[in-house]
């Protein structure tokens, strides 16, 4: 396609953004000023994606729920760190520890927000980065949402990164973990992906209840030895709760 045909294309789709009703192919045309076969012609690719619709009873054409999907993802994201924040905030101030909220991508956690503790002396540069799911609380967290099936088939022929000691190097290990998961609620990071530091996370569920992300809070063993870690789960389930609740 040429840079000119999709300038066109891009010229249509604004076109029937601002016009709920739809237009006919002459109104298309006509107004963008497009000879009526080279009009039909991008209607009908766009109309063959989903982005464009044509009406059964007016002939009319409008925008396709092709834009939804291409898009939901993307919407979800950016609603879902809107909806936490407030939460995420307010699970660090309790937990006076960093709060972490992730989402997963292949066999990565990806974190997309946090919120840091005064009380906290460390100072984490981590949103946008990727870490393995089997070897973090929020990546276990993610996992319980999914199959056994789904997680075998994710990690078919994979090797495990063996990042520290205490990480997961097999399948049947990481499955036991995310049964543990399911049944309490929430998981454990005991120095897997980080010496010297420990971690809980929780599912965020959707109004479908599939597990959309993950809140989890972070401490150094050091700093912290006799952590209740019952308590923090309990905060970090109870936020994960409130956050599935916005969304």
């Amino acid at each position: 396609m040429s840079v000119q045909s999709i300038d066109r294309a891009f010229d249509i789709l604004e076109l029937l953004s601002v016009q709920p009703g739809g237009l006919a192919l002459t109104d298309v045309g006509r107004r963008l000023d497009l000879h009526k076969s080279t009009a039909h012609r991008i209607l009908n690719s766009l109309r063959k994606r989903g982005y464009i619709e044509k009406d059964a009873a007016t002939g009319n054409y409008k925008l396709g729920l092709g834009f939804v999907e291409l898009a939901g993802e993307h919407l979800s994201g950016l609603e879902l760190a809107t909806e936490a924040r407030p939460f995420l905030h307010n699970l660090s101030r309790r937990a006076g520890q960093t709060a972490f909220l992730a989402i997963s991508e292949g066999r990565d956690v990806v974190y997309i927000d946090k919120a840091e503790s005064f009380q906290s002396l460390r100072r984490y540069k981590i949103i946008g980065l990727r870490r393995p799911l089997h070897a973090t609380s929020l990546g276990k967290a993610l996992l319980s949402g999914m199959p056994d099936e789904r997680i075998a088939w994710l990690y078919n022929n994979a090797s495990f990164e063996p990042i520290l000691p205490n990480t997961i190097d097999n399948l049947p290990d990481l499955l036991a973990e995310v049964h543990k998961t399911r049944a309490r609620g929430w998981a454990f990071d005991d120095e897997e992906n980080e010496a010297g530091t420990q971690c809980v996370g929780a599912p965020i569920f959707d109004y479908r209840r599939e597990v959309i992300a993950a809140v989890s809070v972070a401490w150094e063993m050091a700093l912290y030895p006799d952590m209740d870690v019952d308590r923090l789960a309990l905060l970090v389930m109870e936020t994960a709760g409130d956050v599935s609740t916005r969304m």
